[in-house]
């Protein structure tokens, strides 16, 4: 595969808030709400922090163990689960929930991100291992947004009853699905081993989530990559305490509520607390529980529990407990020796809301890093870009800012009136020199008309341009054509595309381009264009 790099801030994309905008370029205001700054200091500190919090990294790895007993054996798989239960190893974190096939691309950029900075860091600080994981998001019940993927602007649906926690559902169905990519890309050079691949993950899995450990650990088990299911009774039996203090003080919701509102001077809320912030979690039911009348209800369901009872299930079935987004994070660094968390926009956003819950609770704050971005730029798209007088640089610009651009560059016809706009602004000066020995409260008045006029001048302008696009429409189509291939659906590629056309196309290779080309601490977006 021959693509070539090169980086664009983010901010000039368009794609992202200020929020992160603002993070990425160390706005001062947003400083008090984390805690490193995305740099080898910032490391320094953080790996600092977590040397002095107690891990237990014994029940950790036991649980890995046996998440991992009945996968192919990888020996950089291995080296890392003996490694994690050293006081000299750390992680670097990313998680996501198990969508159907791995869901969009940009889930393959934060693990191939994760596995760099390992490296990176482990070059660095050679009496140190620094391992990436993945923590398997399996109790999201968002079936909506995880149980479908997109193949060249096509949605796919998975068809399925089930409900509650989507990690936990019965791959049944996903053979429809399957057999509508082996009809598309069997022929393509790795379609056979594709169509191999979904088989063997989804089609001889129990659930979603085993499913998923099985088509992350074939894809990057040889580079190390960990995958965490913490939907487990002895990990979540290490957040009692905060459980229990969320469900009958509600200091989450208190502490985060007043941190959202000093952020929110600025930013709008990314993720907003409840009262309660855990589900209950049973079988096919992942409800939120709420109060009402001085008993606990689980929403949707006719179950309710009086204080004690809750308390009590608690005590007994610590895995019926579900952390929401407000509580996730501080679970994921109780149980993991972490440093760093590569997270999407969205998910760096709601991370600027949580600092307090982690200093309430004692638990160290992580290194926030933006998750990798890139643009897949093919042969096609290079060749129709050139073709359009367009460079890789004009991509984030709009299709009207492409048309003028265009019309600009290849029109005959003088479409700007800077000349004239010169010529009446020495107009302008004559008159005020001859109003002005008359009478100099006249100047103001000929400024005002000078001002109106240029405006005038400007406006029209503007409608000679559009005119002339008129007469390009032939090239708006094209450029049209352009904009919908780079950035499906109006979205970015990433936002929308999944790995398997990619996969079919190119293989493993398709993961090595990506890893090559992934930043570390650096934040940039990235584009990468086809060259042969």
């Amino acid at each position: 595969m021959n693509f070539t790099a090169q980086t664009v801030p983010y901010h000039q994309t368009g794609y992202f808030s200020r929020l992160i905008t603002d993070y990425l370029s160390g706005d001062k205001f947003l400083k008090s709400f984390y805690e490193h700054p995305v740099s080898f200091a910032g490391i320094d500190a953080a790996i600092q922090n977590r040397e002095n919090f107690p891990t237990d990294r014994g029940l950790l790895v036991k649980i890995l163990v046996e998440q991992y007993k009945n996968l192919p054996v990888r020996d950089s798989v291995l080296e890392n689960l003996a490694a994690l239960s050293k006081e000299n190893s750390f992680t670097i974190t990313t998680a996501h929930q198990p969508a159907i096939f791995t869901g969009h691309l940009y889930f393959i950029y934060k693990i191939l991100h994760v596995i760099k900075i390992a490296e990176l860091l482990s070059g660095r600080y050679p009496d140190r291992r620094f391992i990436p994981v993945y923590y398997m998001g399996s109790e999201d019940a968002d079936l909506e947004e995880l149980g479908q993927i997109y193949l060249d602007k096509e949605k796919l649906t998975w068809e399925t009853d089930q409900g509650g926690a989507v990690g936990r559902m019965s791959t049944d169905g996903l053979e429809k699905i399957i057999s509508r990519i082996e009809g598309e890309y069997s022929g393509a050079p790795y379609g056979q081993e594709l169509i191999q691949l979904l088989k063997d993950c989804y089609l001889r899995s129990n659930n979603i989530q085993e499913a998923t450990l099985k088509i992350l650990h074939h894809l990057f088990g040889q580079k190390g990559l960990i995958i965490l299911v913490p939907d487990n009774a002895m990990l979540k039996s290490t957040m009692r305490a905060v459980f229990r203090d969320d469900l009958t003080n509600h200091i989450p919701f208190e502490l985060i509520s007043n941190n959202i509102k000093q952020l929110s001077t600025k930013y709008p809320a990314q993720a907003n607390p409840r009262e309660i912030n855990l589900f209950y979690l049973k079988e096919n039911i992942r409800e939120r529980l709420e109060i009402k009348n001085g008993l606990y209800h689980v929403f949707n369901t006719n179950i309710h529990f009086t204080r004690e009872e809750l308390l009590e299930e608690l005590d007994r079935f610590p895995e019926r407990f579900s952390p929401n987004v407000i509580l996730r994070g501080l679970y994921q660094e109780t149980i993991l020796p972490n440093i760093v968390f590569v997270g999407g926009g969205g998910e760096t956003a709601y991370w600027l809301e949580l600092k307090p819950l982690f200093q309430q609770y004692h638990i160290p704050y992580p290194v926030l890093i933006l998750r990798n971005s890139f643009l897949l730029i093919r042969n096609n798209w290079r060749k129709k870009l050139e073709k359009a007088g367009l460079s890789t640089a004009d991509v984030f610009q709009s299709e009207e800012k492409w048309m003028e651009d265009f019309v600009r560059l290849h029109s005959s016809r003088q479409l700007n009136l800077d000349i004239q706009q010169t010529e009446m602004k020495q107009v302008y000066s004559s008159i005020k020199n001859i109003s002005g020995q008359i009478d100099k409260t006249l100047v103001q008045h000929v400024d005002k008309l000078e001002t109106q006029t240029l405006r005038k001048l400007e406006e029209l302008e503007k409608k000679i341009i559009r005119a002339e696009k008129k007469n390009h429409e032939e090239v708006r189509k094209k450029i049209y054509e352009i904009r919908e291939g780079l950035f499906p659906l109006g979205n970015l590629q990433e936002r929308l595309d999944n790995f398997i056309p990619w996969y079919a196309n190119y293989g493993m290779s398709f993961f090595d381009l990506i890893y090559q080309h992934s930043l570390t601490l650096e934040q940039s977006f990235v584009i990468l264009k086809e060259e042969n």
